[in-house]
């Protein structure tokens, strides 16, 4: 399994207004000069993750976004499937359908696998990756190459 640009990028601009909101809201044209993510990419995450409450925007001059829940509140796992990422590292998406309509031999431990990286992401809140960014990098912004999602989303 993979986990595409579009659940990093999640992450990190997550990770990224984290960081900065508590000086008012963050503008996604900041966090895309940041972070080096298309701004009209980010606004198609940031959509789909306010339709799932984990932003909140704020229109107008100082506009930006908020997060919608405290960061220890919003999960690594909130994010990937507020973004439509699929956790699934089976072959049949998990339908049981893997090989001829039937269950392939491997199905199980591919489905355990899912489950695993589902309780492990699920584990890591917004709040822990915040908190270690701040520790190894005071007062440096936040790139999306940083160790931290080297480590997390290691292909």
């Amino acid at each position: 399994m993979r986990l595409t640009t579009k659940g990093r990028f999640a992450v990190t601009a997550m990770i990224d207004l984290a960081l900065r909101q508590d000086k008012g809201p963050v503008a996604l044209s900041r966090i895309s000069e940041r972070q080096s993510i298309s701004l009209s990419y980010l606004e198609q995450l940031f959509g789909r993750l306010r339709k799932h409450e984990l932003v909140s925007s704020c229109r107008g001059p100082g506009g930006g976004y908020r997060l919608g829940r405290k960061s220890s509140d919003i999960t690594v796992a909130d994010i990937i499937y507020a973004v439509d990422e699929p956790l699934d590292a089976t072959q049949c998406g998990g339908k049981q359908n893997c090989k001829d309509d039937d269950m392939c031999m491997t199905h199980e431990l591919w489905a355990a696998l899912s489950r695993h990286m589902v309780d492990f992401l699920d584990s890591v809140n917004l709040q822990d990756l915040v908190s270690e960014q701040r520790q190894k990098q005071p007062g440096v912004s936040l790139h999306s190459d940083s160790k931290t999602m080297e480590v997390l989303f290691k292909d």
